[in-house]
């Protein structure tokens, strides 16, 4: 059974940090592309960040130079840690693996698994 338990979210004001945690079970993360994704009420689901089994990683425009992606295969688990956070980076943010990699960021139906229940990042002031 292939279950994304993400966790790390909450509020904080604009210019603050969160890290972001996905433990996973049922596969294994290191023969994955591994992907964090968010949605925000509304909006279609869109890829963040993914990180491939070789370390290759790829960025959102608009959070590059702002979040950082990875992977502890040891622990089977993925990480995003977010800085300099801005009310527009509010979203459920969801971790999972894909399908295939690609050096275009690719839209949801690109996982692999069923979704887990995300973690809510709020940033507001």
């Amino acid at each position: 059974q292939v279950q994304l338990v993400e966790s790390g979210g909450g509020l904080v004001q604009p210019g603050g940090s969160l890290r972001l945690s996905c433990a996973a079970s049922g596969f294994i993360v290191s023969i994955y592309p591994m992907a964090w994704y968010r949605q925000a009420p509304g909006k279609q689901r869109e890829l963040v960040a993914h990180i491939t089994n070789s370390g290759l990683i790829n960025y959102r425009d608009s959070v590059r130079g702002r979040f950082a992606i990875s992977r502890d295969n040891a622990k089977n688990s993925v990480y995003l840690r977010m800085d300099s956070l801005k009310p527009e980076d509010t979203a459920v943010y969801y971790c999972n693996a894909l399908r295939y990699w690609s050096p275009i960021l690719v839209g949801a139906d690109a996982a692999q698994f069923d979704w887990g229940q995300g973690t809510q990042v709020t940033v507001s002031s």
